[in-house]
């Protein structure tokens, strides 16, 4: 009898404390069960897949081997926790991922006590696990700390400060090394999965303690030629000598959909009382669905998708995405211009720079997870004569502001950066929010910084980062399809600093930056409903501020309103110092800031997201009939 006919398991297991009574004989079935709730969960609401099919194995025998959640359990990056929260109390709940009031797409301190900490940015878990160890041991307690890191996490420098950290510490942590893409080390079959076995247990780990106490007891030169004989012999079993180096004990490579060589391992590095240990563990992303196998990086992240064929649901688009018009933008810049090249951190595809690799593959240069390097790097670049574009989301470019502060802005060294993912982003959240450049990167000196409203608006704005030689710059687009408006064949350079008016009106100026200029035009409409003409504006530029158009909207309109997906401290902070510093609000101007309200705004669709940070048409008219007097009315157009 199959799997497939048996008795299910899953049903039984609410809890990873379930799990841990199941014979071990059973743990078999209970993985292709779980593997097969995972792609059927996924299929249902999109989201990532391939990372956490290649976990499973790995899923149940850390539950099973650890006492969860008092024994704490980090996944780096949250990518692979799907299966995970399943076993965690959340199946019930698994098919609302990334949904508006459901379960988030990433490992959350407030959705569950088997989540001790919060993973969207990857290369986090070795740094947090270890202040929960150092926090364990000043507490007096026992409990394990267990890091889980993969996916690429491994090539952030975040990842090995904190190896080289807990390596000098000598605090007891365990860190799994999920290596899903390349393999530092290939197991080598049964010989392999013995020698982890034994490298790992209690005996070869205090043996060797007591090699390296008597190594250092011996005269130096004997010293050092008793430590590079040690260093030789397990170089040559293992390869593990880069993490040995750093002070972890290392045990791998091993098979990580293997349970017969996962479980006595995981239990030898649970009792072992040394320092860190490092665990090797090999997967396959996508592991047991062969759609997933045979593209992982199409189903990295996937829409909702037929389980049979693998087919995902790609609703036609109305309009081409922000980040394909800003990929052909760039490839069109670059047939003009030898010098223009191109950065991204590990995200490609995402960025779109995998359609400029296809064509510039020499002038296309990927660092990994590692935003501070890649800042830098394009820095260098700029330092030699080249035209960077560093490609980098909102939310990832913020583990870069030194670089971009000390390395670019202080040398006023023209790198482009290309801000995908601006304002609200849907189903990722909070995390992948890219809520705050406008507000770090308008108050840097020198800057350039732009935002599209539209498709065409962000083809120009690419020309106008290619044509800027003497200043960094950045232009910000969000995520998702443009509004329909008709591309121009090529980008033309803007001129620096000036807006655009849109619409004429006299009682009102509404002055909007990037895409809340379509939901400016609506409200502009609406007010005209209530006897309002309404002035609609496009700041195109916070930085620097057109300064004649902002006087010429607060001198010849009653309410000046500015309208920005971004936080408090962006664009409207710079219009309110300059009218306040050109005492252009003695004269009882009434002037409103629209931003994102100062909370983290959970995971939706956008435009609901949007809606409950009333950066909506219906908004905007509330806002002025508010500044008016007229509360009325205000709250009328704020409740439709």
């Amino acid at each position: 009898m199959d799997s497939a006919t048996k008795t299910p398991l899953l049903d039984q297991v609410l809890t990873p404390e379930d799990l841990r009574r199941l014979p071990e004989k059973d743990l078999r079935q209970l993985v292709d069960e779980l593997r097969r709730e995972t792609i059927d969960a996924v299929s249902v609401t999109g989201g990532h897949l391939g990372a956490g099919l290649g976990v499973v194995e790995l899923t149940v025998a850390l539950h099973r081997v650890f006492d969860t959640p008092r024994d704490r359990l980090i996944w780096d990056v949250g990518h692979q926790a799907y299966p995970h929260k399943i076993l965690t109390g959340r199946r019930n709940r698994i098919r609302t991922l990334r949904m508006g009031g459901g379960l988030s797409g990433f490992t959350r301190r407030d959705e569950s006590e088997y989540d001790p900490f919060g993973a969207a940015h990857s290369s986090t878990s070795i740094s947090a696990g270890l202040g929960m160890a150092v926090a364990r041991d000043l507490a007096g307690k026992t409990n394990n700390v267990v890091c889980v890191i993969g996916d690429g996490a491994m090539s952030a420098g975040m990842a090995y400060e904190a190896m080289n950290n807990a390596g000098a510490r000598n605090e007891r942590l365990v860190v799994i090394l999920n290596d899903n893409d390349m393999s530092i080390a290939p197991p080598v079959g049964a010989l392999s999965t013995y020698l982890a076995r034994i490298s790992s247990s209690g005996t070869y780990l205090h043996l060797r303690d007591i090699a390296k106490q008597l190594a250092k007891k011996l005269p130096k030169n004997w010293e050092r030629r008793a430590a590079r004989a040690e260093e030789y012999t397990r170089t040559y079993w293992t390869g593990g000598t880069l993490f040995e180096e750093l002070g972890f004990y290392y045990v791998g490579p091993i098979d990580g959909h293997d349970l017969n060589a996962l479980l006595p391992v995981l239990k030898n590095v649970r009792d072992a009382r040394q320092g860190p240990i490092l665990v090797h563990v090999v997967t396959k992303k996508g592991k047991g669905y062969p759609p997933a196998e045979a593209s992982d990086d199409k189903y990295h992240g996937v829409n909702r998708f037929n389980v049979i064929t693998g087919a995902q649901v790609k609703p036609k688009p109305n309009a081409p995405s922000y980040t394909r018009v800003f990929a052909e933008s760039l490839i069109q810049e670059a047939r003009k211009d030898d010098k223009i090249v191109a950065v991204t951190a590990a995200m490609p595809s995402g960025t779109g720079l995998d359609l400029f690799g296809e064509i510039f593959p020499e002038r296309t240069f990927d660092v990994g997870i590692a935003e501070q390097h890649g800042v830098t790097f394009a820095a260098g670049l700029a330092a030699e004569g080249f035209k960077p574009f560093a490609a980098i989301y909102s939310t990832f470019l913020q583990r870069a502001y030194d670089q971009v502060v000390h390395d670019v802005a202080i040398q006023r060294l023209p790198v482009r950066f290309a801000i995908d993912r601006a304002g609200l982003v849907g189903a990722d959240g909070p995390t992948h929010a890219g809520s705050f450049d406008l507000a770090y990167l308008a108050c840097l000196p020198g800057f350039v910084l732009m935002a599209a409203a539209d498709e065409a608006e962000l083809k120009h704005m690419v020309a106008t980062a290619a044509a800027i030689d003497d200043a960094p710059s950045a232009f910000r687009y969000p995520r998702g399809e443009g509004v329909g408006v008709e591309l121009p064949l090529e980008g033309r350079p803007l001129e620096i600093g000036k807006g655009r008016v849109v619409r004429e009106g006299s009682a009102v100026a509404i002055l909007s930056l990037g895409t809340r200029l379509q939901e400016s035009l609506k409200a502009a409409d609406q007010l005209a409903g209530f006897g309002l003409s309404a002035t609609v504006a496009d700041a195109r530029f916070a930085k620097p501020l057109d300064r004649d158009l902002v006087r010429r909207l607060a001198q010849n309109h009653e309410v000046l309103v500015t309208v920005e997906e971004g936080s408090i401290g962006g664009f409207g902070s710079h219009v309110l110092q300059y009218l306040a510093g050109e005492g252009l609000l003695d004269g009882g101007l009434k002037v409103r800031q629209m931003t994102l309200p100062d909370i983290f705004i959970d995971h939706d669709k956008p435009e609901r997201m949007y809606d409950k940070a009333g950066l909506n048409a219906a908004g905007i008219v509330a806002t002025v009939l508010a500044a008016l007097g007229r509360e009325a009315l205000a709250n009328e157009a704020s409740r439709a």
